[in-house]
C-alpha cells in the first residue's frame, strides 16, 4: 500500500518517498517524521510529541527539530511560506494538511545511481592533522524567507572569524552551505567534509529582537561540547552581525581547544606528534601551578623537537618562563630570562602571521626583555590577524598596565572577558583587572578583582600582592598584614628593593602606589 499526496508517493513497506516519479533521498529521521505526521493527520502534533515519537524522548534541540521539519517540506516540494503539506500552527505544533489517498503498491524501482549523500562516503576526505570544523547554515525559525540573507551573513562572518585561528581547519562556506536544504546526521557530515566538529544553530526574530542558538557537536561521536544562546536588538544589521560573531567565536574557540586537549590526553604517548605535545602543554599551562608550568615547558620543547618551526610552541615555552618570573619560581633568573627571550624571538621569526605566537611572544618580550612598546606592537598585529583572540586582548592589557595606560588596559581586559567568559585563563584576566584598578587608586575594586582571581588560583603571587596593597591603602591593615604573610610564604625573597626586577612598572606614580601599599602591609625593605 502506498500513500499518495500532491505529486508524492510514500511507500511504508519499502521506506521510500517518490516525487515526480523519482525517488527522493531522505534521512531516516526525516522519513519517520513525515510518516508520523501523515499517520496523525487528523490533529495538530506538538513538538514534544514529535520528539518522543521520532527520537524516543532523547534531548533534541529546537534547531534540530526545525531543520528536520524543513527537510520534510523540501522532500515533498513544500516550503515554510506555502505550507501546502506541512502546516505550522503557532504555539501548538505541526499538522499534515495535504489531501491524501491510498493506492496499491506498484513496481517502481529507484534509479540505478542515487544522489543520496550516503553514497559519497567512499571518497570522504581524511581528517586534517589539526582540529577541523564545519559551520552549517543556521536554521531560520522566523518563518520569513526574506531573513535568510541575515542568517547567511552571520554564518559567513563566523566562518571568516574562525578562519583567523591558524591552529584550526575551517571548511569553506560553499562546502558547508551545501547542507542548507539537506538534513544529514552530523556523523555523516563529518565523514563527507572531513571534519571533527560541526557548529549548527538557529535564528529567530520577533519584533525588533533576534535570538540565535548554537551548539558545537563532535562529528565522530555526536557528543555536544557546547550550547549557547545570544539575544540582541536589531538596530544596525552589521553591528548585530559583529556582536553575534564575536560572542559565538569567543565562546566556542576555548571549547574547541578543551575538546582537543581531552583528545590529546587520551592519545597514547608513543604516538604523539608536535600538535599533541602542544595541546598537553596548553592543558598544563592553564592550571598555572609551579609543577604544571614545568610540565608544560617540557611538552612545548617536545613539540619543538618534532617540528623545529612550530611558532606557537616556541611562544608558549617563552611564556612559561614569563609565568615563572611573575610567580617568583625562577631558580636561575639570568639564564632563564635569556632563554625565554630567545624562545620568544624564535616564535616571532617563525610566526609573523600566527596570532597566538605573536601574542605570547610579544608579552614575554615585554616582561622579560623590558621591550614594552615592541611587545604591544606584536600583540596589536596579532589582533589585526585575529580580533577575536581573548589572550591577545588581556596580555596586551598587561603590557599597557606596565606602560601606565591604565584606562586602556581596563577596557581591553573587559573586552577579553566578554569575548571568553568561561576562559581557562580567566583568573589571569581578573588579576590584571585588580592591578589596573590598584594603579587607578580604586582600592576596593582592586581588592575585589584580586580576591576573584585567588578563588581560582590561590597561589597567584601577583593577585596576592595586589590584595595586600589594596587592603593596606584602603585602611584595612589587619587584612593586609594577613595577606602579606601569605605573600611571604609564596616568595620569601621578595623585597621592596626587588619590586622593579619582579614587575616592569614604567610609570613612577604606579610604582609608588604599589610600593606604598606593600610597605604598609609589611613587605621588608
Amino acid at each position: 500500500m502506498q500513500w499518495v499526496f500532491e505529486d508524492c508517493r510514500l511507500d511504508l513497506a519499502r521506506r521510500e518517498l517518490w516525487r515526480d516519479e523519482r525517488i527522493v533521498a531522505t534521512a531516516p529521521k526525516v522519513f519517520d517524521l513525515l510518516v508520523y505526521l501523515l499517520q496523525n493527520r487528523e490533529r495538530v502534533v506538538s513538538r514534544d510529541e514529535l520528539i518522543e515519537a521520532v527520537w524516543a524522548g532523547r534531548i533534541v534541540s529546537e534547531s534540530t527539530l526545525a531543520s528536520h521539519i524543513n527537510a520534510v517540506r523540501n522532500a515533498v516540494g513544500d516550503s515554510g511560506r506555502q505550507q501546502r503539506v506541512i502546516r505550522t500552527v503557532a504555539r501548538k505544533g505541526i499538522r499534515f494538511v495535504a489531501t491524501l489517498r491510498s493506492e496499491p503498491a506498484d513496481n517502481l524501482q529507484p534509479p540505478a545511481h542515487s544522489d543520496s549523500p550516503a553514497d559519497a562516503t567512499a571518497d570522504s576526505p581524511a581528517l586534517p592533522a589539526k582540529p577541523s570544523i564545519a559551520v552549517l547554515p543556521f536554521v531560520n525559525l522566523s518563518g520569513d524567507p526574506a531573513q535568510d540573507y541575515l542568517v547567511e551573513g552571520v554564518v559567513e562572518d563566523i566562518i571568516a572569524a574562525l578562519s583567523h585561528y591558524r591552529w584550526l581547519f575551517v571548511v569553506a562556506r560553499n562546502s558547508s552551505f551545501a547542507y542548507k536544504t539537506r538534513v544529514v546526521d552530523v556523523k555523516q557530515i563529518g565523514r563527507e567534509l572531513g571534519v571533527r566538529y560541526v557548529l549548527e544553530g538557529s535564528w529567530r526574530k520577533a519584533a525588533n529582537r533576534v535570538r540565535l542558538t548554537g551548539q558545537l557537536v563532535d562529528a565522530s561521536s555526536g557528543a555536544h561540547h557546547w550550547a549557547g544562546r545570544f539575544e540582541s536588538v536589531l538596530d544596525d544589521i552589521f553591528d548585530l552581525q559583529d556582536q553575534i560573531t564575536e560572542s559565538v567565536v569567543g565562546a566556542i574557540a576555548p571549547q574547541l581547544e578543551r575538546a582537543e586537549i581531552e583528545r590529546a590526553r587520551r592519545t597514547p604517548t608513543a604516538s604523539l606528534d608536535a600538535y599533541d605535545y602542544y595541546l598537553r602543554g596548553m592543558a598544563q599551562l592553564h592550571q598555572g601551578s609551579r609543577r604544571s608550568i614545568g610540565e608544560a615547558l617540557t611538552n612545548f620543547h617536545s613539540a619543538i623537537d618534532v617540528d623545529a618551526q612550530f611558532s606557537s610552541a616556541y611562544a608558549m615555552a617563552a611564556w612559561c618562563h614569563c609565568w615563572r618570573k611573575v610567580n617568583g619560581w625562577m631558580e636561575d633568573r639570568p639564564n632563564e630570562t635569556a632563554e625565554g627571550i630567545r624562545l620568544a624571538r624564535r616564535a616571532v621569526e617563525f610566526g609573523r602571521d600566527d596570532a597566538v605566537a605573536l601574542t605570547r611572544s610579544g608579552h614575554a618580550l615585554g616582561h622579560l626583555a623590558g621591550e614594552l612598546r615592541e611587545g604591544i606592537a606584536l600583540v596589536d598585529r596579532a589582533l589585526l590577524l585575529n580580533p577575536n583572540l581573548a589572550a591577545a586582548w588581556f596580555l596586551g592589557a598587561f603590557l599597557r598596565i606596565w606602560c601606565g595606560e591604565t584606562d586602556a588596559a581596563i577596557e581591553h581586559l573587559g573586552h577579553a572577558m566578554r569575548l571568553s567568559p568561561l576562559d581557562p585563563e580567566l583568573y589571569r584576566m581578573r588579576a590584571g583587572m585588580g592591578l589596573a584598578h590598584l594603579f587607578a587608586e580604586e582600592f576596593d575594586t582592586a581588592a575585589s578583582w584580586a580576591e576573584a582571581a585567588l578563588r581560582d588560583l590561590p597561589t597567584l603571587l601577583l593577585a596576592v600582592a595586589v590584595l595586600a596593597a589594596s587592603d593596606a591603602l584602603a585602611g584595612r591593615l589587619a587584612e593586609a598584614r594577613q595577606t602579606m604573610e601569605k605573600l611571604r610564604q609564596l616568595d620569601p625573597g621578595l623585597r621592596v628593593s626587588t619590586l622593579r626586577d619582579w614587575l616592569p612598572i614604567h610609570r613612577p606614580e604606579n610604582y609608588a602606589t604599589i610600593v606604598a601599599g606593600l610597605r604598609i602591609a609589611g613587605l621588608p625593605e
